[in-house]
């Protein structure tokens, strides 16, 4: 799927280099630029609604709460991978409002709203990086369909989360999420960091990819101080950012290095780390990635066992993060999207909706016991 770049800006690289010296015609950079319209520009064509925003606004609030254990809730960050399908999203996304309210004496549901996949080498980057899956890589489409797809989330009335992968993508999109992460290849660095120092919600933090948890730990602290770095306005002006820092920075643990984190082992080992750097130990365990071996399936497994430590009083684990479509499994990326089977993720393989239900709703029942 590969796409020729324009002639254009090429032509024009190289009526600026000396035609005569091949040696500096190689200098040119094999890069164009193209428009994309600003933060301002966009939040104008694509506003927020008043109950969107007391749902982005109330999400935070709770998800606060949590942390601050001013709410015993624990929080379920749950949703596809990443979103490929919009239509089959919002689908999701309705049957998840419904469970939310079903289970809100017990659980508090977030919606994993993914736009942008980070990539150890290649592959799909995402509904913003490649909104048609031809590799067009029509960024500004892309950007245009995640407000879309956030906004008609937030009037549903249910809170949603990401991660941040592009420095530029809270600009357009920031305003509408209630919680966010920050990845295992990213936890590291320092830009990552600043930026979460200027987000107005609750940051979890990954452990590396190897499993280790020093660069999570070294980032909550990092996000929670103030920052002076150069980043965009809403015009689309570079500009200085100078934020007070973020205090709702927290751990996720999501395994590596082979194995997981997730027991009660693991767990106490994270929560003294936390404790030795003087922060508060909240603990998000996701069920996927490395605590599930990749296996989708064993997501149950890792939940069900996050419920025991519940049960046994461990209050450092504040919510977990699961990876759930409206079918099992996964699927390849086919040359024509329209083959695609709905609701069966394109990237990490998640668990059913029927199997999401069901693990939700026994983990909410075992939490009902506690009081």
């Amino acid at each position: 799927m590969k796409r020729d770049l324009p002639t254009a800006p090429v032509a024009a690289c190289q009526a600026s280099c000396p035609p005569a010296d091949e040696d500096l015609l190689a200098e040119c950079p094999f890069a164009y630029t193209e428009p994309m319209p600003s933060p301002a520009a966009l939040r104008l064509e694509q506003p927020a609604s008043s109950r969107a925003m007391q749902t982005v606004i109330h999400g935070r609030r709770v998800l606060r709460n949590i942390l601050d254990r001013r709410d015993p809730r624990p929080m379920v960050v749950v949703g596809p991978c990443s979103i490929h399908d919009p239509v089959a999203g919002r689908d999701y996304a309705q049957r998840l409002k419904q469970l939310a309210d079903e289970l809100a004496d017990s659980l508090y549901l977030v919606m994993r709203v993914y736009f942008e996949k980070p990539r150890s080498c290649t592959g799909w980057k995402g509904l913003i990086n490649d909104p048609h899956l031809d590799a067009s890589c029509r960024i500004a489409d892309g950007m245009r369909e995640a407000r879309r797809f956030l906004l008609d989330v937030a009037d549903l009335g249910l809170p949603a989360a990401t991660e941040v992968l592009d420095p530029l993508s809270p600009q357009y999109l920031g305003e509408l999420l209630s919680w966010a992460a920050i990845g295992a290849r990213t936890a590291e660095s320092q830009i990552h960091r600043e930026i979460a120092s200027a987000l107005p919600m609750p940051i979890g933090f990954k452990n590396g990819t190897d499993g280790g948890l020093d660069a999570a730990v070294n980032a909550i602290v990092a996000a929670s101080r103030p920052h002076s770095f150069l980043g965009l306005d809403a015009s689309g002006q570079v500009a200085i950012v100078r934020t007070q820092g973020n205090r709702l920075g927290h751990a996720v643990l999501r395994g590596g290095g082979g194995k997981p984190n997730y027991d009660a082992a693991s767990v106490a080992q994270a929560r003294n780390a936390l404790q030795k750097a003087g922060l508060v130990p909240s603990i998000v365990v996701d069920c996927s990635h490395g605590n599930s071996s990749k296996d989708h399936a064993r997501q149950k497994q890792v939940l069900q066992d996050v419920v025991t430590q519940w049960q046994a009083g461990e209050a450092a684990i504040v919510g977990v993060m699961i990876e759930s479509f409206i079918e099992a499994g996964n699927q390849p990326l086919l040359a024509d999207p329209a083959q695609l089977r709905y609701g069966c993720s394109i990237t990490d393989a998640c668990v059913s909706w029927s199997d999401t239900e069901t693990m939700l709703r026994e983990a909410a029942q075992a939490l009902r016991q506690l009081r």
